[in-house]
């Protein structure tokens, strides 16, 4: 398997785009890109990307009851139960088909054992795992560096982009804000819910599907790991 892509693949239209891996999986620890590169993946493949993060953060930023319950456990750093997860992202395929990139989901066992339940029905397994791998130091630099849009979902660095905390976001307009899980205490709280629920997450899929399971240093350019994963989406299982 070739570890890079032509660009020109990103300027390819919807018809002559048809990738072999359609049911993706990005997992990963807080600030290692998962979003970012969902969403280059799914303008390149134009496979719908989704976040249940995101999609409770709008709930919040709006104020409605989900939102609100939702807002009692993101805000302290803490995984929404299962249940409310498995009802948004149910919603989501309902509405959009089995066909999808997942940003943070699924984030436990219980999750990941639903949604292969769920692939089983629609006769649509997972084509593709990727865990993105980050050591603390580096987690915790992006993290309190990190201010995000509210509205869009975007994020943006302090340092490296040059954003700031209440300039509005260069997508949407909406003001730049700092997340109330994105301090010194919910990090803390945050990885420590990582390694309890979510990386076992990884050891259920390296006994279950093992051969679709690919890990990606995420300390490297994030221009390099989209070539890695461009390469992963792309290609046969029998070209590697």
């Amino acid at each position: 398997m070739p570890d890079w892509l032509p660009i020109s693949a990103l300027n390819a239209n919807p018809d002559s785009v048809n990738p072999v891996n359609q049911r993706i999986v990005l997992l990963g620890p807080p600030a290692s890109g998962k979003g970012t590169q969902a969403e280059r993946l799914a303008d390149c493949f134009f496979i719908p990307h989704v976040s249940t993060g995101a999609l409770f953060r709008s709930e919040c930023s709006r104020g409605t009851l989900l939102g609100q319950e939702a807002d009692v456990w993101t805000s302290k750093g803490l995984l929404v139960p299962d249940e409310l997860a498995v009802r948004i992202v149910t919603a989501w395929m309902k509405e959009n088909g089995p066909r999808f990139i997942f940003d943070g989901f699924p984030r436990t066992v219980g999750q990941a054992e639903y949604l292969d339940s769920s692939l089983a029905e629609l006769r649509a397994g997972l084509d593709l795992i990727v865990l993105l791998e980050l050591p603390d130091e580096m987690i915790r630099r992006r993290i309190l560096e990190r201010i995000s849009c509210l509205k869009c979902g975007a994020t943006f660095s302090t340092l490296l982009h040059g954003n700031e905390e209440g300039a509005p976001c260069p997508r949407c307009g909406t003001l730049l804000v700092r997340r109330n899980d994105d301090t010194e205490e919910a990090l803390d709280q945050r990885l420590e819910v990582y390694r309890d629920l979510t990386l076992p997450v990884v050891g259920y899929y390296e006994k279950t599907s093992p051969n679709l399971l690919h890990r990606i240093d995420a300390g490297e350019g994030s221009d390099a790991i989209f070539a890695k994963l461009l390469a992963l989406v792309a290609y046969k299982k029998d070209e590697a």
